[in-house]
Protein backbone atom coordinates (compact mmCIF):
# COMPACT_ATOMS: atom_id res chain seq x y z
CA UNK A 1 0.00 0.00 0.00
CA UNK A 2 2.47 2.75 0.83
CA UNK A 3 4.18 1.87 -2.58
CA UNK A 4 0.20 3.47 -3.79
CA UNK A 5 -0.86 5.65 -1.35
CA UNK A 6 2.11 8.30 -0.58
CA UNK A 7 3.20 8.37 -4.50
CA UNK A 8 -0.49 9.52 -4.98
CA UNK A 9 -0.49 11.92 -2.02
CA UNK A 10 3.14 13.24 -4.23
CA UNK A 11 1.30 14.03 -7.00
CA UNK A 12 -1.70 16.07 -5.37
CA UNK A 13 1.06 17.93 -2.98
CA UNK A 14 3.22 18.64 -6.42
CA UNK A 15 0.54 20.22 -8.40
CA UNK A 16 -0.86 22.20 -5.37
CA UNK A 17 3.17 23.57 -4.69
CA UNK A 18 2.82 24.78 -8.65
CA UNK A 19 -0.89 26.16 -8.28
CA UNK A 20 -0.58 27.52 -4.47
CA UNK A 21 3.21 27.95 -3.62
CA UNK A 22 2.45 25.68 -0.53
CA UNK A 23 4.30 22.66 -1.32
CA UNK A 24 1.26 20.51 -0.84
CA UNK A 25 2.17 20.47 2.94
CA UNK A 26 -1.94 21.43 4.62
CA UNK A 27 -3.35 18.69 2.47
CA UNK A 28 -0.01 16.32 3.43
CA UNK A 29 -0.22 16.41 7.47
CA UNK A 30 -4.25 15.57 7.25
CA UNK A 31 -3.58 12.99 5.08
CA UNK A 32 -0.46 11.28 6.92
CA UNK A 33 -2.31 11.86 10.19
CA UNK A 34 -4.58 8.95 8.68
CA UNK A 35 -2.99 7.01 7.01
CA UNK A 36 0.60 6.35 9.29
CA UNK A 37 -1.19 4.80 11.84
CA UNK A 38 -1.87 2.24 9.34
CA UNK A 39 1.69 1.56 8.82
CA UNK A 40 3.00 0.94 12.40
CA UNK A 41 3.38 4.32 13.73
CA UNK A 42 1.91 5.24 17.04
CA UNK A 43 -1.70 6.74 17.40
CA UNK A 44 0.27 9.28 19.78
CA UNK A 45 3.13 10.13 17.34
CA UNK A 46 1.02 10.71 13.86
CA UNK A 47 0.76 14.22 13.82
CA UNK A 48 4.61 14.83 14.89
CA UNK A 49 5.49 11.95 12.18
CA UNK A 50 2.85 13.77 9.94
CA UNK A 51 4.30 17.46 9.90
CA UNK A 52 7.50 16.41 10.04
CA UNK A 53 7.02 13.63 6.87
CA UNK A 54 5.50 16.47 4.84
CA UNK A 55 7.73 19.17 5.55
CA UNK A 56 10.67 16.88 4.44
CA UNK A 57 9.11 16.05 1.44
CA UNK A 58 8.01 19.66 0.53
CA UNK A 59 12.29 20.12 0.16
CA UNK A 60 12.26 18.63 -2.69
CA UNK A 61 8.52 19.58 -4.07
CA UNK A 62 9.03 23.42 -3.38
CA UNK A 63 12.68 22.97 -5.13
CA UNK A 64 10.92 21.66 -8.21
CA UNK A 65 7.69 24.29 -7.85
CA UNK A 66 10.48 27.16 -7.60
CA UNK A 67 12.85 26.04 -10.85
CA UNK A 68 9.23 25.43 -12.69
CA UNK A 69 8.33 29.06 -11.66
CA UNK A 70 11.56 30.80 -12.39
CA UNK A 71 11.79 29.91 -15.87
CA UNK A 72 8.68 31.62 -16.21
CA UNK A 73 10.33 34.40 -14.69
CA UNK A 74 7.70 34.31 -11.40
CA UNK A 75 10.33 34.13 -8.40
CA UNK A 76 11.36 37.51 -7.06
CA UNK A 77 14.90 36.36 -5.69
CA UNK A 78 16.06 39.77 -3.44
CA UNK A 79 12.98 38.93 -1.58
CA UNK A 80 14.21 35.60 -1.00
CA UNK A 81 17.63 36.10 -0.26
CA UNK A 82 15.68 38.64 2.81
CA UNK A 83 13.29 36.60 3.94
CA UNK A 84 15.86 33.02 3.74
CA UNK A 85 17.48 34.18 7.26
CA UNK A 86 14.62 34.39 9.12
CA UNK A 87 13.21 31.31 8.25
CA UNK A 88 16.13 29.46 8.86
CA UNK A 89 16.15 30.39 12.76
CA UNK A 90 12.56 30.17 12.74
CA UNK A 91 11.61 26.92 11.35
CA UNK A 92 14.59 25.31 13.33
CA UNK A 93 12.93 26.96 16.43
CA UNK A 94 9.44 26.10 15.40
CA UNK A 95 10.05 22.60 15.14
CA UNK A 96 11.41 22.57 18.73
CA UNK A 97 8.48 23.56 19.82
CA UNK A 98 6.17 21.25 18.11
CA UNK A 99 8.03 18.32 19.61
CA UNK A 100 7.20 19.19 22.72
CA UNK A 101 3.70 19.90 21.93
CA UNK A 102 0.88 17.14 22.22
CA UNK A 103 -0.89 15.60 19.00
CA UNK A 104 -4.51 16.88 20.21
CA UNK A 105 -3.14 20.55 20.41
CA UNK A 106 -1.15 20.46 17.44
CA UNK A 107 -4.19 19.63 15.52
CA UNK A 108 -6.32 22.44 16.57
CA UNK A 109 -3.50 24.79 15.84
CA UNK A 110 -3.10 23.37 12.59
CA UNK A 111 -7.08 23.68 11.77
CA UNK A 112 -7.35 27.35 13.43
CA UNK A 113 -4.17 28.55 11.61
CA UNK A 114 -6.02 27.15 8.18
CA UNK A 115 -9.17 29.05 8.42
CA UNK A 116 -7.54 32.20 9.33
CA UNK A 117 -4.99 32.34 6.51
CA UNK A 118 -8.61 31.26 4.51
CA UNK A 119 -9.52 34.40 5.77
CA UNK A 120 -6.73 36.55 4.76
CA UNK A 121 -6.31 35.51 1.37
CA UNK A 122 -10.16 35.31 0.60
CA UNK A 123 -11.06 38.44 1.91
CA UNK A 124 -7.70 40.72 2.60
CA UNK A 125 -6.49 43.77 1.53
CA UNK A 126 -3.72 44.47 -1.05
CA UNK A 127 -1.49 47.12 -1.70
CA UNK A 128 -1.09 46.11 -5.44
CA UNK A 129 -1.64 49.73 -7.63
CA UNK A 130 -4.62 49.70 -8.78
CA UNK A 131 -3.22 50.06 -12.66
CA UNK A 132 -1.95 46.72 -12.61
CA UNK A 133 1.55 47.69 -12.72
CA UNK A 134 4.10 45.57 -10.70
CA UNK A 135 5.59 46.39 -7.72
CA UNK A 136 9.46 46.42 -6.62
CA UNK A 137 10.00 43.10 -5.10
CA UNK A 138 9.81 43.81 -1.06
CA UNK A 139 13.40 44.03 0.64
CA UNK A 140 14.72 44.83 3.43
CA UNK A 141 14.89 43.70 7.63
CA UNK A 142 11.00 43.72 7.98
CA UNK A 143 10.75 40.71 5.27
CA UNK A 144 13.84 38.81 7.24
CA UNK A 145 11.50 39.28 10.67
CA UNK A 146 8.92 38.24 8.94
CA UNK A 147 10.35 34.82 7.61
CA UNK A 148 11.36 34.33 11.16
CA UNK A 149 7.58 34.05 12.19
CA UNK A 150 6.37 32.24 9.00
CA UNK A 151 9.18 29.64 9.66
CA UNK A 152 8.57 28.95 13.10
CA UNK A 153 4.64 28.87 12.27
CA UNK A 154 5.26 26.81 9.44
CA UNK A 155 7.04 24.14 11.35
CA UNK A 156 4.38 23.53 13.82
CA UNK A 157 1.64 23.44 11.04
CA UNK A 158 3.73 21.38 8.86
CA UNK A 159 3.63 23.51 5.57
CA UNK A 160 6.21 24.95 3.34
CA UNK A 161 4.86 28.71 4.13
CA UNK A 162 2.64 29.45 1.08
CA UNK A 163 -0.12 30.17 3.09
CA UNK A 164 1.44 32.99 5.19
CA UNK A 165 4.19 33.96 2.41
CA UNK A 166 1.83 34.35 -0.11
CA UNK A 167 -0.68 36.46 1.24
CA UNK A 168 2.03 38.70 2.52
CA UNK A 169 3.55 39.11 -0.61
CA UNK A 170 0.11 39.87 -2.34
CA UNK A 171 -0.58 42.62 1.08
CA UNK A 172 2.64 44.14 -0.54
CA UNK A 173 1.52 44.66 -4.21
CA UNK A 174 3.23 41.91 -6.03
CA UNK A 175 0.93 40.12 -8.22
CA UNK A 176 0.08 36.29 -7.32
CA UNK A 177 1.69 34.70 -9.78
CA UNK A 178 4.83 35.93 -8.65
CA UNK A 179 3.89 35.85 -5.09
CA UNK A 180 3.16 31.87 -5.50
CA UNK A 181 7.07 31.57 -7.20
CA UNK A 182 8.78 33.33 -4.46
CA UNK A 183 6.79 31.35 -1.91
CA UNK A 184 8.05 28.45 -3.58
CA UNK A 185 11.70 29.11 -3.09
CA UNK A 186 11.27 30.23 0.47
CA UNK A 187 9.48 26.74 0.84
CA UNK A 188 12.75 24.94 0.31
CA UNK A 189 14.20 26.82 3.16
CA UNK A 190 11.77 25.88 5.36
CA UNK A 191 11.36 22.64 4.69
CA UNK A 192 14.97 21.86 5.15
CA UNK A 193 15.29 23.48 8.50
CA UNK A 194 12.14 22.20 10.02
CA UNK A 195 12.89 18.46 8.90
CA UNK A 196 16.14 18.90 10.27
CA UNK A 197 14.98 20.40 13.55
CA UNK A 198 12.22 16.97 13.86
CA UNK A 199 14.66 14.54 13.12
CA UNK A 200 17.29 16.18 15.85
CA UNK A 201 14.50 17.06 18.40
CA UNK A 202 12.75 13.90 18.19
CA UNK A 203 13.31 11.69 20.88
CA UNK A 204 15.20 8.30 20.84
CA UNK A 205 13.01 5.96 19.51
CA UNK A 206 10.35 8.08 18.85
CA UNK A 207 9.20 6.05 15.80
CA UNK A 208 9.27 2.74 15.83
CA UNK A 209 10.97 1.75 12.12
CA UNK A 210 12.28 3.42 8.52
CA UNK A 211 12.50 6.86 10.41
CA UNK A 212 14.98 9.61 11.46
CA UNK A 213 13.25 11.01 14.34
CA UNK A 214 10.25 11.85 13.64
CA UNK A 215 10.38 12.18 9.97
CA UNK A 216 8.80 8.71 8.79
CA UNK A 217 11.10 8.08 5.41
CA UNK A 218 8.41 5.54 3.34
CA UNK A 219 6.37 8.71 3.18
CA UNK A 220 8.74 11.44 2.87
CA UNK A 221 10.64 9.95 -0.23
CA UNK A 222 8.02 8.34 -1.94
CA UNK A 223 5.28 11.94 -1.68
CA UNK A 224 8.44 13.70 -2.70
CA UNK A 225 9.76 11.55 -5.87
CA UNK A 226 6.03 11.95 -7.09
CA UNK A 227 5.62 15.38 -6.52
CA UNK A 228 8.73 16.56 -8.13
CA UNK A 229 7.34 15.29 -11.57
CA UNK A 230 3.85 16.64 -10.94
CA UNK A 231 4.67 20.22 -9.75
CA UNK A 232 5.40 21.59 -13.09
CA UNK A 233 1.47 20.73 -14.00
CA UNK A 234 0.64 23.45 -11.64
CA UNK A 235 3.03 25.60 -12.47
CA UNK A 236 1.37 25.86 -15.96
CA UNK A 237 -2.06 26.08 -14.30
CA UNK A 238 -0.84 29.10 -11.87
CA UNK A 239 0.47 31.05 -15.24
CA UNK A 240 -3.32 30.39 -16.82
CA UNK A 241 -5.40 31.10 -14.39
CA UNK A 242 -6.41 35.03 -13.09
CA UNK A 243 -5.08 36.32 -9.97
CA UNK A 244 -8.19 36.69 -8.06
CA UNK A 245 -9.15 33.04 -9.51
CA UNK A 246 -5.87 32.02 -7.73
CA UNK A 247 -6.87 33.86 -4.41
CA UNK A 248 -10.28 31.73 -4.61
CA UNK A 249 -8.85 28.57 -5.27
CA UNK A 250 -6.15 29.11 -2.69
CA UNK A 251 -9.34 30.37 -0.04
CA UNK A 252 -11.27 27.36 -0.65
CA UNK A 253 -8.47 24.45 -0.06
CA UNK A 254 -7.50 26.42 3.12
CA UNK A 255 -10.99 26.05 4.42
CA UNK A 256 -11.61 22.33 3.53
CA UNK A 257 -8.50 21.63 4.89
CA UNK A 258 -9.33 23.87 8.10
CA UNK A 259 -12.21 21.82 8.68
CA UNK A 260 -11.31 18.25 8.40
CA UNK A 261 -7.74 17.82 10.30
CA UNK A 262 -9.10 18.64 13.86
CA UNK A 263 -10.91 15.23 13.39
CA UNK A 264 -8.23 13.08 11.26
CA UNK A 265 -6.69 11.06 14.50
Amino acid sequence: MMFLLFPLLGVVAGILAGLLGIGGGLVLVAALAWLLPLFGVPQDAAMHAALASSLASIVLTAASSARAHARLGSVLWPTVAWMVPGLLLGAWLGSGLAVALDDGVLRWIVAVYCLVAAWQIGFGRTRAPADGTEVTAPRGWPMSLAGGGIGALSAVVGIGGGSMTVPLLVWRGVKPVRAVGTSSACGVAIGLSSALGYAMHAPAGALPAHAIGYVYLPAAIGVAVASVLSAPWGTRLAHRLSGEALRKVFALFLLLVGLTVPWSG
